[in-house]
């Protein structure tokens, strides 16, 4: 398969020492071009598939509150390790907390939860989709601000096939990511599209590779590190409340009239932004 874009030069970037819980293995990657760093987050399952069992969900929901307000992460990102991004809920374990009238709510609640908190941070969270991407797999992508494919990525839904519904965000969100019709399609009939296709439909915006995923999603993060981090922050909210909340056109040119305004009349960013630009030199922001 061909990529939509020509292979970059290799992004050079130094590593922290990993950390590991039972499912999630989290790695902070220096950016060489720029301050911070992107944090990669890896579903550490993959004989299994990387389910988003209820363990991985809270495990996750701490995770992204860490990196979340860690201001030397600039962006966060989200893979599987082995030929998974995520097939989803742990159907095993389903058998058993399905049947609980207290804890199946409450998996339902913790799992909307942690993706909505997605929205909320404070920088971009980017999905990089290595593999097999379905139902809660695919609802975790589109929770994200935006997500990279590899050429060996497969992304549906994949809940009707075995007799369930998609309960994490996927009956909300993925109309509104492809349209009603496409989504209807791909939740109707289970099927699973190529990179290609969720390029063209909108549902990821680069196919890459196999061994250039990780490095795109560090090319991204360095050109997001180059901007001021608190007007990253501030267009990250007014985009997402456009897309979460449902504001009209009306309501949406006022948030982004009101924020803007704010941020330029009381940020340092703002004005070194313009001296940089006035003086032909990079700028120094600080997020302040």
């Amino acid at each position: 398969m061909r990529c939509d874009r020509p292979k970059e030069p290799a992004v050079t970037a130094t590593h922290s020492e990993p950390t590991q819980t039972s499912t999630l293995l989290v790695e902070r990657m220096a950016l060489s071009s720029g301050p911070g760093a992107m944090a990669l987050v890896t579903l550490n399952r993959p004989d299994e598939m990387n389910p988003l069992d209820w363990d991985t969900v809270r495990h996750l929901r701490t995770t992204f509150d860490e990196l979340g307000h860690d201001d030397e992460v600039r962006v966060v990102a989200v893979t599987g390790a082995g030929r998974a991004f995520s097939a989803g809920g742990d159907m095993k374990k389903y058998q058993q907390l399905q049947r609980d009238t207290q804890d199946f709510p409450q998996f339902l609640a913790d799992i909307h939860e942690t993706f909505a908190a997605i929205s909320q941070y404070p920088k971009p969270y980017i999905a990089l989709v290595n593999g097999i991407a379905v139902a809660g797999g695919i609802e975790l992508v589109l929770s994200c601000d935006l997500a990279l494919a590899s050429a060996s990525a497969r992304i549906g839904d994949a809940h009707l096939p075995f007799g369930q519904m998609g309960g994490g965000g996927v009956l909300t969100l993925l109309p509104r990511a492809v349209g009603p019709a496409r989504a209807r399609e791909l939740i109707f009939t289970g099927r699973m599209l190529k990179p290609q296709e969720a390029l063209e439909w909108g549902l990821v915006s680069q196919v890459v590779e196999d061994d250039d995923l990780v490095a795109a999603g560090l090319r991204f993060a360095e050109q997001v590190a180059a901007k001021s981090p608190l007007a990253v922050r501030n267009a990250k909210q007014v985009l997402n409340a456009a897309y979460w909340e449902g504001t009209g056109i009306p309501g949406g040119m006022r948030l982004e009239r009101e924020v803007t305004a704010r941020y330029c009349l009381t940020s340092s960013d703002a004005p070194e932004g313009l001296d940089a630009f006035e003086s032909k030199r990079t700028p120094q922001f600080t997020g302040r």
